[in-house]
């Protein structure tokens, strides 16, 4: 179902979207307790969950494709974050795991995110948030990493 309603025309949602993403990213970046990157954080949260995932199952988590997680894994550990190791059943395929300093980033990245969290919500009730989270997840429904062609799919609708 399409909201066409004049008010949806107005919002500018892809911009306002757009900017928000950039905008966070580069604050977050920027400050002085973020030894990582946002997509290292995202990395880091993940092995915080489940050590030791294949390579393929954290960039699927990341939304990330392989030279992207390739790339990334490879900065991560570099900085001493996380190692990569050969699985066990499969000689071809990479198992990431956390490192004690990896460990020790993980728990200051997960303060960074509460607070950062908290001023994203900050004037906002929780009924709004729950719109605005639902809203947000879906996007990945409506727009899946990767879409099947519909010929017959008309672009206005």
């Amino acid at each position: 179902m399409r909201n066409k309603s004049p008010e949806a025309k107005r919002h500018r949602l892809i911009y306002l979207l757009s900017v928000a993403q950039r905008r966070l990213q580069r604050w977050m970046a920027a400050q002085p307790s973020s030894e990582v990157t946002p997509a290292q954080a995202g990395l880091l949260f993940i092995l915080g969950k489940q050590d030791g995932v294949l390579m393929g199952e954290a960039g699927a988590a990341l939304d990330m494709g392989p030279a992207g997680i390739s790339g990334l894994v490879d900065r991560t550990a570099s900085a001493r974050l996380v190692e990569r190791r050969a699985d066990r059943e499969d000689g071809r395929a990479w198992r990431v795991w956390l490192t004690p300093k990896g460990r020790t980033v993980l728990a200051q990245a997960k303060t960074d995110a509460a607070a950062v969290n908290a001023a994203l919500t900050e004037g906002f009730t929780s009924a709004e948030i729950d719109i605005v989270a639902r809203w947000l997840t879906s996007i990945q429904d409506k727009f899946p990493r990767n879409p099947i062609s519909d010929p017959t799919r008309d672009p206005e609708d």
